[in-house]
């Protein structure tokens, strides 16, 4: 198991577009990728679990990978919201 802490830096959090963004990243891995914020889990494969979290500009977020393919997959993710998720 890998993870790290980022912060979002999308000026409206992470709304349906960079949600799905996010999600699609995710699904090119087999490692079961997840996020943990204010103390709750959501599922970074699912749209719905990433919207329910709430997401604002300005939190921090830990991203965790688990599988075989966990640091490619973390290396990524961590890529795409460092960009800004498409915005």
């Amino acid at each position: 198991m890998v993870s790290k802490k980022v912060v979002i830096k999308n000026p409206t959090g992470l709304h349906l577009r960079p949600a799905g963004i996010l999600c699609k990243e995710a699904m090119q891995f087999k490692s079961l990728i997840t996020f943990s914020f204010r103390g709750n889990t959501a599922n970074a494969k699912s749209v719905l679990s990433v919207l329910g979290a709430c997401v604002k500009c300005g939190d921090e977020i830990e991203l965790i990978c688990e599988g075989e393919d966990e640091q490619e997959a973390l290396d990524t993710l961590m890529q795409a919201v460092e960009s800004g998720l498409g915005e």
